[in-house]
């Protein structure tokens, strides 16, 4: 096809039609009035959406409790919240027994002196004469 014939057809580029003589686009003087019924009618249709689905799943959580009361089945946020409790309160009775609150090795010299003996033990005589020094 040539050049003239795809502006005919609106294939070219778009000021195509005003190189051949074309008349520009006026603006439509109640462009902005009508935009803002097109966002307008868009805002309604989503809160009708949000409204349509609130409600399907207001039924489905009633379904949902149904079931649960028929079983006898808690929500998980329920037995998560029961979790989360527990772990907070110290078992009474416990079999472990509680953590120190200061690690090994950062405050018993007693401690420290018995590691240093055992260590002792171990080296050859000439590397413990090194170290009593």
């Amino acid at each position: 096809m040539n050049f003239v014939m795809k502006a005919a057809l609106g294939g070219g580029p778009p000021d195509v039609g005003k190189m051949l003589g074309g008349e520009e686009k006026e603006e439509d003087p109640d462009a902005a009035k009508k935009e803002e019924e097109r966002q307008e009618a868009l805002k309604q249709q989503e809160d009708e959406r949000k409204a349509k689905y609130a409600k399907m799943e207001a039924e489905r959580e009633q379904m949902r409790q149904g079931i649960r009361d028929k079983y006898g089945l808690k929500k998980k946020e329920e037995v998560e919240a029961e979790a989360a409790a527990a772990a907070e309160e110290p078992a009474a009775g416990s079999l472990t027994r509680p953590k120190k609150a200061v690690p090994s090795g950062c405050g018993d010299e007693e401690e420290e002196e018995s590691i240093m003996d055992t260590v002792m033990k171990y080296l050859p005589g000439p590397l413990q004469d090194m170290l009593k020094k």
